[in-house]
Protein backbone atom coordinates (compact mmCIF):
# COMPACT_ATOMS: atom_id res chain seq x y z
CA UNK A 1 0.00 0.00 0.00
CA UNK A 2 1.67 3.34 -0.93
CA UNK A 3 1.61 6.36 1.56
CA UNK A 4 -0.64 8.01 -0.09
CA UNK A 5 -3.42 5.12 -0.90
CA UNK A 6 -7.05 6.40 -0.48
CA UNK A 7 -8.69 6.42 2.63
CA UNK A 8 -11.69 3.99 3.54
CA UNK A 9 -14.88 4.58 1.54
CA UNK A 10 -17.44 7.05 2.61
CA UNK A 11 -20.25 5.81 5.34
CA UNK A 12 -23.37 4.43 4.41
CA UNK A 13 -25.97 6.93 6.62
CA UNK A 14 -28.45 5.29 5.35
CA UNK A 15 -27.90 2.07 8.24
CA UNK A 16 -30.54 1.72 10.86
CA UNK A 17 -29.65 2.77 14.55
CA UNK A 18 -27.61 5.87 13.44
CA UNK A 19 -27.41 8.37 16.02
CA UNK A 20 -28.33 12.23 15.15
CA UNK A 21 -25.25 14.33 16.90
CA UNK A 22 -27.67 17.42 16.14
CA UNK A 23 -24.70 19.66 16.40
CA UNK A 24 -24.19 23.43 15.81
CA UNK A 25 -21.78 25.97 15.92
CA UNK A 26 -17.96 25.33 18.14
CA UNK A 27 -19.65 22.13 19.54
CA UNK A 28 -19.75 20.90 15.96
CA UNK A 29 -15.90 20.53 15.35
CA UNK A 30 -15.85 17.75 17.44
CA UNK A 31 -17.11 15.93 14.28
CA UNK A 32 -14.87 17.46 12.51
CA UNK A 33 -11.80 15.84 14.71
CA UNK A 34 -13.11 12.79 15.02
CA UNK A 35 -13.58 12.34 11.47
CA UNK A 36 -9.76 13.19 10.91
CA UNK A 37 -8.84 10.83 13.94
CA UNK A 38 -11.24 7.81 12.54
CA UNK A 39 -10.06 8.43 9.28
CA UNK A 40 -6.82 8.10 9.72
CA UNK A 41 -7.31 4.86 12.05
CA UNK A 42 -9.39 3.25 9.41
CA UNK A 43 -6.19 3.50 6.55
CA UNK A 44 -4.37 0.47 5.76
CA UNK A 45 -1.32 2.45 6.31
CA UNK A 46 -2.69 4.27 9.78
CA UNK A 47 0.21 6.12 11.86
CA UNK A 48 -3.19 6.21 14.70
CA UNK A 49 -5.06 3.75 16.28
CA UNK A 50 -7.76 4.70 17.96
CA UNK A 51 -11.13 1.71 17.66
CA UNK A 52 -13.02 3.76 20.07
CA UNK A 53 -12.92 6.42 17.59
CA UNK A 54 -14.29 3.96 14.40
CA UNK A 55 -16.95 2.82 16.52
CA UNK A 56 -18.57 6.48 17.43
CA UNK A 57 -17.16 7.66 13.27
CA UNK A 58 -19.72 4.96 12.23
CA UNK A 59 -22.67 5.08 14.72
CA UNK A 60 -23.06 8.55 13.40
CA UNK A 61 -25.95 9.77 11.00
CA UNK A 62 -23.71 12.58 9.91
CA UNK A 63 -21.90 13.21 6.11
CA UNK A 64 -18.50 14.06 7.05
CA UNK A 65 -16.99 14.42 3.94
CA UNK A 66 -19.99 16.73 3.01
CA UNK A 67 -18.93 19.33 5.63
CA UNK A 68 -15.27 18.73 6.21
CA UNK A 69 -13.84 17.94 2.58
CA UNK A 70 -11.48 14.82 2.53
CA UNK A 71 -10.47 13.59 5.82
CA UNK A 72 -6.35 14.50 6.55
CA UNK A 73 -4.53 13.46 9.33
CA UNK A 74 -4.05 16.71 11.41
CA UNK A 75 -6.13 15.86 14.18
CA UNK A 76 -5.02 12.49 14.80
CA UNK A 77 -1.19 13.46 14.59
CA UNK A 78 -2.21 16.21 17.46
CA UNK A 79 -4.29 13.85 19.63
CA UNK A 80 -1.43 10.97 19.11
CA UNK A 81 1.36 14.11 20.39
CA UNK A 82 -1.07 14.44 23.36
CA UNK A 83 -0.69 10.85 24.26
CA UNK A 84 2.76 10.96 24.42
CA UNK A 85 2.59 13.60 26.74
CA UNK A 86 0.42 11.73 28.61
CA UNK A 87 1.82 8.52 28.72
CA UNK A 88 5.28 10.14 30.26
CA UNK A 89 3.49 11.97 32.88
CA UNK A 90 1.59 8.84 34.03
CA UNK A 91 4.51 6.84 34.44
CA UNK A 92 5.70 10.00 37.15
CA UNK A 93 2.21 10.05 38.59
CA UNK A 94 0.10 6.60 38.03
CA UNK A 95 -2.75 7.97 40.24
CA UNK A 96 -3.09 11.55 38.88
CA UNK A 97 -6.19 12.93 37.90
CA UNK A 98 -6.10 13.60 34.00
CA UNK A 99 -8.83 16.87 33.25
CA UNK A 100 -9.94 16.93 29.83
CA UNK A 101 -11.68 20.47 29.23
CA UNK A 102 -13.63 20.53 25.99
CA UNK A 103 -13.32 16.84 25.11
CA UNK A 104 -15.93 16.21 22.71
CA UNK A 105 -16.14 12.73 21.26
CA UNK A 106 -12.58 12.57 21.55
CA UNK A 107 -11.24 9.06 22.98
CA UNK A 108 -7.98 9.43 24.82
CA UNK A 109 -8.35 8.53 27.88
CA UNK A 110 -9.25 4.96 26.18
CA UNK A 111 -5.75 5.44 24.62
CA UNK A 112 -3.70 6.21 27.78
CA UNK A 113 -5.39 4.56 30.85
CA UNK A 114 -2.89 3.31 33.12
CA UNK A 115 -6.04 1.70 34.88
CA UNK A 116 -5.47 3.45 37.72
CA UNK A 117 -5.64 7.62 36.60
CA UNK A 118 -8.89 9.47 37.69
CA UNK A 119 -10.35 11.15 34.45
CA UNK A 120 -12.70 14.41 34.21
CA UNK A 121 -14.21 15.34 31.34
CA UNK A 122 -15.57 19.12 31.43
CA UNK A 123 -17.82 20.34 28.57
CA UNK A 124 -21.10 21.83 27.51
CA UNK A 125 -24.20 20.12 27.65
CA UNK A 126 -24.45 18.84 24.68
CA UNK A 127 -21.00 17.31 24.04
CA UNK A 128 -21.57 15.84 28.25
CA UNK A 129 -25.05 14.33 26.33
CA UNK A 130 -22.70 12.55 23.29
CA UNK A 131 -20.13 10.91 25.64
CA UNK A 132 -22.75 9.83 28.25
CA UNK A 133 -24.11 7.85 25.12
CA UNK A 134 -21.07 6.69 23.66
CA UNK A 135 -18.49 6.59 26.43
CA UNK A 136 -20.11 6.40 29.39
CA UNK A 137 -18.40 7.38 33.03
CA UNK A 138 -17.52 4.79 35.04
CA UNK A 139 -15.58 4.48 38.80
CA UNK A 140 -12.39 6.60 38.03
CA UNK A 141 -14.23 8.64 34.95
CA UNK A 142 -16.19 11.65 35.23
CA UNK A 143 -18.45 13.69 32.95
CA UNK A 144 -19.26 17.46 34.24
CA UNK A 145 -21.36 19.25 31.66
CA UNK A 146 -20.25 23.32 32.23
CA UNK A 147 -18.03 25.78 30.58
CA UNK A 148 -14.16 25.63 30.99
CA UNK A 149 -14.25 29.12 31.55
CA UNK A 150 -16.15 28.98 34.63
CA UNK A 151 -13.56 28.33 37.63
CA UNK A 152 -16.77 26.67 39.52
CA UNK A 153 -15.34 22.92 37.69
CA UNK A 154 -12.66 23.31 40.04
CA UNK A 155 -14.21 22.45 42.79
CA UNK A 156 -14.99 19.12 41.27
CA UNK A 157 -11.51 18.22 41.05
CA UNK A 158 -10.83 16.30 44.52
CA UNK A 159 -8.14 14.70 46.10
CA UNK A 160 -4.78 16.13 46.90
CA UNK A 161 -2.67 14.37 44.06
CA UNK A 162 -0.76 15.15 41.10
CA UNK A 163 -3.21 17.05 38.15
CA UNK A 164 -2.76 17.29 34.71
CA UNK A 165 -5.15 19.78 32.37
CA UNK A 166 -5.93 18.98 28.59
CA UNK A 167 -7.35 21.34 26.41
CA UNK A 168 -7.45 20.08 23.12
CA UNK A 169 -8.95 22.18 20.07
CA UNK A 170 -10.19 24.73 22.78
CA UNK A 171 -8.56 27.88 23.73
CA UNK A 172 -8.46 29.07 19.36
CA UNK A 173 -11.99 29.12 20.10
CA UNK A 174 -12.04 31.78 23.00
CA UNK A 175 -11.32 35.51 23.00
CA UNK A 176 -7.64 35.96 24.26
CA UNK A 177 -8.71 37.44 27.66
CA UNK A 178 -10.84 34.69 28.41
CA UNK A 179 -7.84 32.53 27.93
CA UNK A 180 -5.26 34.56 29.35
CA UNK A 181 -8.06 34.62 32.61
CA UNK A 182 -8.38 30.62 32.18
CA UNK A 183 -4.51 30.00 32.70
CA UNK A 184 -3.98 32.28 35.26
CA UNK A 185 -6.91 30.37 38.12
CA UNK A 186 -4.75 27.22 37.03
CA UNK A 187 -2.03 28.04 37.61
CA UNK A 188 -3.41 29.17 41.14
CA UNK A 189 -6.04 26.47 41.57
CA UNK A 190 -3.44 23.56 40.87
CA UNK A 191 0.04 24.95 42.17
CA UNK A 192 2.90 21.90 40.79
CA UNK A 193 0.17 20.90 37.82
CA UNK A 194 0.57 20.75 34.18
CA UNK A 195 -1.34 22.03 31.10
CA UNK A 196 -1.14 21.00 27.25
CA UNK A 197 -3.11 22.71 24.87
CA UNK A 198 -2.64 23.47 21.36
CA UNK A 199 -2.21 26.49 19.15
CA UNK A 200 -3.31 28.24 16.02
CA UNK A 201 -1.01 30.98 14.54
CA UNK A 202 -2.42 34.25 14.48
CA UNK A 203 -2.91 34.50 10.28
CA UNK A 204 -5.21 31.37 10.49
CA UNK A 205 -7.01 33.42 13.73
CA UNK A 206 -7.57 36.25 11.50
CA UNK A 207 -8.71 34.28 8.31
CA UNK A 208 -11.73 32.20 10.41
CA UNK A 209 -13.15 36.17 11.74
CA UNK A 210 -13.25 37.49 8.27
CA UNK A 211 -14.84 33.80 7.35
CA UNK A 212 -12.75 30.53 6.35
CA UNK A 213 -14.93 27.89 4.42
CA UNK A 214 -13.65 24.36 5.21
CA UNK A 215 -16.06 23.17 1.78
CA UNK A 216 -19.05 25.49 0.38
CA UNK A 217 -21.04 23.36 3.42
CA UNK A 218 -19.23 24.22 6.41
CA UNK A 219 -17.82 27.29 7.97
CA UNK A 220 -15.54 27.40 10.49
CA UNK A 221 -16.17 29.29 13.45
CA UNK A 222 -14.22 32.07 14.56
CA UNK A 223 -11.03 31.15 16.11
CA UNK A 224 -10.34 34.53 17.87
CA UNK A 225 -7.06 33.56 19.67
CA UNK A 226 -4.28 32.71 17.01
CA UNK A 227 -1.11 33.17 18.68
CA UNK A 228 2.55 32.24 16.87
CA UNK A 229 5.10 29.70 18.66
CA UNK A 230 7.61 32.21 18.94
CA UNK A 231 5.44 34.30 21.02
CA UNK A 232 3.59 31.95 23.44
CA UNK A 233 6.14 31.88 26.01
CA UNK A 234 6.72 35.69 26.99
CA UNK A 235 3.09 35.97 26.49
CA UNK A 236 2.03 32.67 28.99
CA UNK A 237 5.00 33.79 31.37
CA UNK A 238 3.11 37.48 31.63
CA UNK A 239 -0.30 36.05 32.03
CA UNK A 240 1.37 34.63 35.44
CA UNK A 241 3.75 34.59 37.77
CA UNK A 242 2.94 30.92 38.91
CA UNK A 243 4.21 29.46 35.01
CA UNK A 244 7.27 27.86 35.71
CA UNK A 245 7.80 25.80 32.55
CA UNK A 246 6.39 26.56 28.55
CA UNK A 247 7.68 24.32 25.91
CA UNK A 248 6.21 24.26 22.69
CA UNK A 249 6.39 21.37 20.45
CA UNK A 250 5.34 20.31 17.04
CA UNK A 251 2.95 17.97 15.25
CA UNK A 252 3.49 16.76 11.81
CA UNK A 253 0.85 15.90 9.29
CA UNK A 254 1.24 12.00 8.38
CA UNK A 255 1.79 11.92 4.37
CA UNK A 256 1.16 13.84 1.27
CA UNK A 257 1.21 17.10 0.20
CA UNK A 258 0.30 18.67 3.39
CA UNK A 259 3.25 16.84 5.10
CA UNK A 260 5.61 18.56 1.97
CA UNK A 261 4.02 21.94 2.74
CA UNK A 262 4.70 21.56 6.35
CA UNK A 263 7.82 20.40 5.69
CA UNK A 264 8.36 23.34 3.60
CA UNK A 265 7.00 25.69 6.71
CA UNK A 266 8.98 24.72 8.95
CA UNK A 267 12.37 24.95 6.44
CA UNK A 268 11.37 28.59 5.86
CA UNK A 269 13.01 31.04 8.76
CA UNK A 270 10.01 33.34 8.80
CA UNK A 271 6.99 30.82 8.58
CA UNK A 272 8.21 28.10 10.98
CA UNK A 273 6.30 30.13 13.87
CA UNK A 274 3.61 30.39 11.89
CA UNK A 275 2.36 26.33 11.80
CA UNK A 276 -0.36 24.90 14.50
CA UNK A 277 1.22 23.45 17.35
CA UNK A 278 1.33 22.57 21.40
CA UNK A 279 2.12 24.08 24.46
CA UNK A 280 2.92 22.28 27.55
CA UNK A 281 3.38 24.14 30.76
CA UNK A 282 4.24 23.51 34.13
CA UNK A 283 2.55 25.17 37.04
CA UNK A 284 4.93 26.89 40.43
CA UNK A 285 4.18 24.00 43.33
Amino acid sequence: MSPDSPPPKPLDLTRPGLTNPGLTGVPETMLWTLHNRAAEAMRPNARFHDPEAVRIYQALAYDYERHFGRADGSHAMRAAAIDVLLRRWLERHPDGTIVSLGEGLETQRHRVDNGRLSWLTVDLPEGIALRDHFLPPGPRVRHLAADARDPAWMDAVTGNGPVHIVAQGLFMYLPEADVRQLVATLARRFPGGQLVFDTVPAWLSRLTLRGLHRTPHYRIPPMPWGIDADAVAPTLRSWSPRVAVVETLDYRMPRGLPRLMDTLFRLTPALRHKLPGLVRVEFEG
